[in-house]
């Protein structure tokens, strides 16, 4: 590939051997007045995935392609300073979005060769590509949507055909695992603060979108007294992780039943790469009871069955439902604005409030199918990483 495609593919194997063999050293490049561009575009690459897309065309310039090719490695060193797990997440997500918006248009070609790359090899069919079920499998392994599942597939003579469309997702997915993977990396003390101006704006905006998720979204509903298992799911959420069914199930139900909207809960799942608002609207609506039953989130047990249970806190102990954790919690911080030296529950300890929560018909666990979007997150690298 040229110089032209690395800029636009920058996470690939060859794009990284092309800056490692570039004249310039690191140092130069964090701190010297000729690549002030590059570690601009660096900045706003970050800016633009912690507010959800990366774009180009909201600069206003013709971005050169060295320039654009070596934002992506600063950018990563500005990410591994930082070092914020949820800022990990939106920036791999972002950037695999990026890269999809120009995958379904590329030649076809190009799209084998970077599949190569990440070990999806697929060969052009008559309509899309044909890919090897081990192939598949391993590629779709982040996405959890029925229709990625190999059941639901055509499979002829051990390979799975697939559209253009498709192919670019499982790319998608390879690219924001690999960019997960590779973060944060092992950086020097000195190149951070090299780039501490931008640091400290990139930051910045990234407190102020955390505040947005803590606080607007919610009205008056106190995020602040959540259990910590729903706490868990709703960072997880909110920074792009592909939850299982029966923690999105559980999330969504308990917003629900505390007084969320269904417009409310479809905006929390709106960073996923696979968000499809008119379908997720769909399962929110049903999951509050649009067909006639209304659903209740799991109770402690069954949380813990399902391996949804994160962080137990001494008022876990007392309770057995989530939403009961909820309304005790809340409880508690009134009593102690109302200056009570003991506070106490009218919830009777390890019993579910049914009084709070709309009937349901649905045996208590139930969970309808979801096509609420997902994704999936892990950690770790260094530098000379690829991704």
């Amino acid at each position: 590939m040229d110089e032209a495609r690395l800029s636009e593919y920058p996470f690939l194997t060859k794009a990284a051997e092309y800056v490692a063999g570039m004249d310039s050293t690191i140092d130069e490049i964090l701190v010297s007045r000729g690549y002030d561009t590059a570690r601009s575009r660096a900045k706003s690459r970050l800016v633009q995935a912690i507010k959800g897309d990366i774009r180009k065309e909201d600069l206003g310039l013709n971005i050169p392609e060295l320039i654009e090719l070596l934002s992506y490695p600063i950018a990563r060193i500005l990410v591994s300073c930082i070092d914020d797990a949820f800022l990990v997440r939106r920036y791999a997500l972002a950037e695999a979005k990026f890269a999809n918006s120009k995958l379904e248009k590329e030649d076809d070609n190009i799209l084998t060769e970077i599949g190569q790359d990440f070990n999806i090899n697929a060969s052009i069919a008559e309509k899309g590509f044909k890919i090897h079920f081990t192939d598949y499998i391993r590629g779709a392994a982040g996405m959890r949507a029925l229709k990625w599942k190999l059941v639901n597939r055509r499979l002829e003579s051990g390979y799975v055909n697939i559209t253009k469309e498709q192919y670019a997702r499982l790319l998608q997915e390879a690219i924001r695992a690999r960019i997960i993977k590779a973060l944060p990396l092992d950086v020097p003390d000195m190149f951070c603060q090299a780039m501490a101006d931008d640091i400290k704006e990139i930051k910045t905006c990234l407190e102020e979108i955390k505040k947005e998720f803590d606080e607007e979204g919610f009205g008056e509903v106190e995020p602040g007294d959540f259990p910590p298992c729903i706490v868990h799911l709703l960072s997880s959420a909110q920074g792009g992780v592909n939850l299982a069914h029966s923690a999105r199930f559980a999330l969504t139900s308990f917003l629900l039943n505390i007084g969320l909207s269904v417009d409310q809960v479809v905006q929390m799942f709106n960073v996923s790469p696979d968000f499809n608002e008119e379908m997720t609207h769909y399962q929110v609506d049903h999951i509050a009871g649009s067909t006639g039953t209304s659903y209740k989130p799991p109770s402690c047990t069954t949380m813990i069955t399902y391996g949804n249970c994160y962080n137990k806190d001494e008022i876990c102990r007392t309770i057995g439902h989530p939403l009961s954790y909820y309304r005790k919690k809340k409880q508690i911080q009134e009593e102690k604005l109302a200056g009570s030296t003991k506070p106490e529950s009218n919830i009777p300890e390890g019993t579910e409030p049914e009084s709070i929560m709309p009937e349901s018909t649905e045996p208590e666990g139930t969970m309808p199918e979801s096509n609420i979007p997902e994704n999936s997150s892990v950690k770790s690298g260094d530098i000379s990483d690829k991704g």
